[in-house]
């Protein structure tokens, strides 16, 4: 058994692109890489948790789960949002039990604890002549709730840099694309049998897998002009598109002069066409199982649109179901004793270069206290 200490120095993330090497099988199959992911990355960087329009109106609310903790976002009477651990202050049970709504006050169900939309602590039954007891000491434990664009994200980190910081230059890519003034419309949730960085991987893998796997996409891209831009924490692959009847339905649906798929460090994926924008949040679940939330989002979703858009959002349907595919027979190689790790095209896959350093920069960064809880 490797001590976790091996397993990270097997990847050599100074190798320059023509020599470089992805990060071994290793990093994607053993559960001890999984628990530090959720220590060092998703506990320590801006992660999605809901779009804006959920969160419009006093007492709106998102509950999920970020690195295990549960979570839960809600915007105030003073129209604040704020995001707090979905833990009551009694006994520990969650005080938001409903993946989304609309409350006036929020109510734990176990013992009837009652907070305001701010966290504070307003009522605790039958809770005479306890002594030493301070209510302003006891709200709701507040996490770091910010937005951009229609996005709502969360950081478990208090110390972590601001979003936009963060983001850094895809705001500025971003921007004149436009996002902010489309309109949500549905959503799609995949579990899927593998790590979730070999998802992540088969997106920034360039385009390279388009011609062979998404047979109705790669009709209406012009794959030779394919390229790829690393900054920071993101990855921008974009590609001119053309016109095809080749696939009648992606012909319909996928338009305009460009493509734009954006990934941002770690598990953020936007992709956008003329009208269309669909993100890709790809939550770990263990070594081996993810689940990935696609949200649709067009310019128009009126009734008269409904149709195309239904339309539009199947077609994504489709080619998310080729690469689930795919991905599970991936973690299923990545078990075997023919793999270790695999070459990198120099062409296509530079944006999986710099995930892989990225995430080695993060997982490397460990205290001797973690490594040995780890070990």
């Amino acid at each position: 058994m490797q001590t976790i200490e091996q397993i990270l120095s097997s990847y050599d993330a100074a190798a320059p692109l023509a020599q470089a090497s992805t990060i071994p099988a290793s990093w994607y199959v053993d559960e001890r890489i999984a628990e530090l992911e959720l220590r060092n990355v998703f506990s320590k960087t801006w992660q999605l948790v809901a779009h804006t329009d959920q969160l419009r109106k006093p007492g709106e609310f998102v509950a999920t789960r970020l690195a295990g903790e549960p979570i839960v976002v809600v915007r105030g009477n003073d129209g604040a949002l704020r995001a707090f651990y979905n833990v009551c202050r009694h006994h520990a049970a969650a005080v938001v039990t409903q993946p989304c709504g609309q409350a006036a006050i929020l109510q734990c169900p176990y013992h009837g604890w009652k907070y305001g939309l701010d966290g504070s602590l307003k009522g605790m039954p039958e809770f005479e002549g306890v002594e030493n007891f301070d209510r302003a000491e006891n709200g709701l434990v507040p996490i770091r709730v910010e937005t951009w664009e229609c996005f709502v994200f969360v950081n478990l980190d208090p110390q972590a840099a601001p979003l936009q910081q963060f983001l850094g230059g895809l705001v500025k890519r971003v921007t004149p694309l436009g996002i902010g003034r489309l309109h949500y419309f549905d959503r799609r949730t995949y579990d899927i049998h593998c790590n979730w960085k070999v998802f992540v991987d088969n997106y920034l893998d360039g385009g390279y897998h388009v011609p062979h796997l998404h047979k109705g996409l790669s009709s209406v891209l012009d794959y030779k002009a394919y390229t790829i831009e690393n900054e920071g924490r993101y990855c921008l692959q974009s590609s001119p598109m053309v016109s095809s009847d080749e696939d009648a339905a992606t012909g319909a649906t996928r338009k305009g002069d460009r493509a734009w798929y954006f990934w941002q460090y770690p598990n953020l994926m936007i992709n956008c066409y003329e009208g269309y924008m669909d993100t890709n949040y790809v939550i770990p679940v263990d070594a081996d199982h993810c689940t990935v939330i696609f949200d649709f989002y067009f310019s128009d979703v009126s009734e008269a649109r409904r149709e195309y858009n239904t339309q539009s959002v199947n077609v994504g349907n489709r080619v998310q179901d080729e690469d689930l595919g795919i991905c599970e027979d991936v973690q299923r190689g990545l078990k075997s004793r023919a793999y270790g790790a695999g070459r990198l095209s120099v062409r296509r896959e530079a944006g999986e270069q710099l995930f892989h350093r990225l995430l080695a920069a993060d997982l490397k960064r460990i205290t001797a206290p973690l490594q040995a809880a780890a070990d």
